[in-house]
């Protein structure tokens, strides 16, 4: 096992398999399965999910909603997702909790970071739900946030469709090869859709690693078994920045 404890950032579309929007219990229900096979090896895991898959601020914004309201809803979004996460783990014989940034206590527990790090410290998947609880960040930002505080070695970003970062956008580029490795720098100077900035930035500042991935059956395992799988993210030590 490469790691002891990781943040895996799943987007919402990740739980819709086929489907156009929503979740699709099959392919949560085989995300879990993974999980829990990856967590019998003894890995820590926390998890922050996307709410794209039900609703998004910006498409809001551009609607007429208000962003801050779209966000806020965007984070109602994330605990629904978390939700059915959790359910699907705890069937297929997790431990697990759910940590809300707001406050949705008869479902979720208060965010709190001691107490995140000793459900994962006892062995229980940790689901942080809410993204940061405020507006204008995104649950980007939310996953280096919290892998930060819970002392993470490592975020791994599951990605839709893509098989890591990407030299050009493959809807238009069909030929977009995939870059094996860059600096958190160079994600943030050439623009690449990895992360928005403020995530970036985040990470750069830290030296926390970005595994980017294919959410495919096995992925998840082969990345923790230390395997180079997709892309990664990282700062050497030597470097200023």
């Amino acid at each position: 096992m490469a790691f002891k404890r990781v943040l895996l950032k799943l987007s919402g579309e990740a739980l819709m398999g086929s489907g156009e929007f929503g979740v699709d219990a099959r392919t949560v229900d085989e995300l879990a399965r993974e999980l829990v096979q990856v967590r019998a090896g003894g890995l820590e895991i926390a998890l922050v999910i996307g709410g794209g898959n039900i609703y998004r601020g910006m498409s809001a914004a551009a609607q007429g909603i208000d962003r801050a309201t779209g966000d806020y809803m965007g984070m109602l979004a994330t605990v629904l997702n978390a939700l059915a996460v959790q359910e699907a783990l705890e069937r297929n014989g997790a431990d697990t909790r759910v940590l809300s940034a707001i406050h949705v206590q008869e479902v979720a527990e208060p965010y709190i970071r001691r107490r995140a790090v000793r459900h994962l410290e006892k062995g229980r998947v940790v689901i942080f739900a809410a993204g940061t609880g405020n507006p204008y960040f995104t649950t980007d930002t939310a996953a280096a946030l919290r892998a930060l505080e819970i002392g993470a070695e490592a975020i791994l970003m599951a990605k839709h469709g893509v098989e890591g970062v990407l030299d050009g956008d493959p809807r238009v580029s069909p030929d977009a090869k995939l870059i094996p490795e860059l600096t958190h720098l160079q994600a943030i100077e050439r623009g690449l859709k990895v992360m928005d900035t403020t995530a970036l930035s985040l990470c750069m500042d830290n030296r926390l690693p970005i595994h980017v991935f294919e959410l495919a059956p096995g992925t998840i395992g082969r990345v923790v078994e230390g395997e180079r799988v997709g892309t990664i993210i990282s700062t050497p030590e030597g470097d200023a920045r």
